[in-house]
């Protein structure tokens, strides 16, 4: 199991100084839809290493999440909101 210090670390990674050579492509990541939730979360962690940081394609990616504003829902229905406005 990871602890929540190492995972700490992980999301405090600056990607512009890792060598993409050294990152996972998201693509290659493979889960089992038959595996229970956690299962699968440790699938990925095990075959992405930093889930904060990671390739897609030919693009570094870096996510972070934050604890507060909007929700993911949230940006969604504001943005399709305004596309049927135009």
């Amino acid at each position: 199991m990871i602890s929540s210090q190492t995972l700490l670390g992980m999301s405090q990674v600056d990607i512009t100084t890792i060598n993409p050579g050294t990152l996972v492509d998201v693509g290659t990541v493979s889960i089992s839809p038959k595996l229970p939730h956690e299962q699968k979360l440790l699938s990925v962690m095990e075959q992405i290493g930093n889930p904060y940081c990671f390739m897609s394609g030919d693009t570094p990616v870096r996510t972070r999440f934050l604890n507060e504003g909007r929700t993911l829902s949230d940006s969604l229905v504001s943005y399709f909101s305004q596309l049927k406005q135009r």
